[in-house]
């Protein structure tokens, strides 16, 4: 009789620790779904804002096409990779990433007419988008801090033990930081 109820307290007192456990690692997966949703809230602000920034431009530089249509295109392959928390690989990601990188590397392009064209870099409505898009550029930045802090918690509480043991047993993975995107790392070369 005494075996039969120290095995009970022992079962009850593993599946209370392993409960608690499992909160816990509820609680920072959602922390983590939610820093997700805010760094792709950010993206979809910049998303937004490029068809009003293309159809500024295109009064000023009708044969600047091809820019324009880069852009759009850029724009549409971003919008069309959608990611939710539950879904982040590496892979995932890093194709998120170069879609995001795209959209940024043509908006530059974009950016750099207003230097080509005098009257569209003067126009108020230019100017105010490219304001908005430098603010969006730099709220990007900050919510994939975040992310990445987040994560870095979310991870770091999966791995210790004993709660990598319980992390594997209920299905709790680890998830992918945001990278630097390839060709970051070197300045780039200015030339006059």
């Amino acid at each position: 009789m005494k075996q039969i109820k120290t095995a009970i307290l022992t079962i009850a007192a593993v599946l209370t620790l392993s409960s608690c456990n499992y909160n816990g690692m509820v609680e920072r997966e959602e922390a983590v779904s939610q820093a997700w949703s805010n760094v792709e809230n950010q993206y979809q602000r910049r998303a937004d804002l490029i068809p009003n920034l293309v159809n500024t431009v295109k009064g000023y530089a009708a044969h600047e096409q091809e820019t324009l249509a880069q852009v759009i295109e850029a724009r549409s392959k971003a919008t069309s990779i959608n990611i939710d928390a539950e879904s982040l690989t590496p892979e995932t990601l890093q194709a998120y990433q170069k879609a995001q990188g795209e959209i940024g590397s043509a908006l530059g392009r974009l950016i750099a007419l207003g230097e080509a064209y005098p009257d569209l870099k003067a126009n108020e409505n230019f100017k105010e988008l490219q304001a908005q898009l430098e603010g969006t550029e730099n709220r990007i930045a900050v919510e994939r801090r975040n992310f990445n802090e987040v994560t870095r918690s979310y991870n770091t509480y999966l791995r210790k033990f004993p709660r990598n043991i319980l992390s594997n047993i209920y299905g709790f993975d680890t998830k992918p930081y945001f990278e630097a995107e390839e060709g970051t790392h070197t300045a780039p070369k200015v030339e006059f």
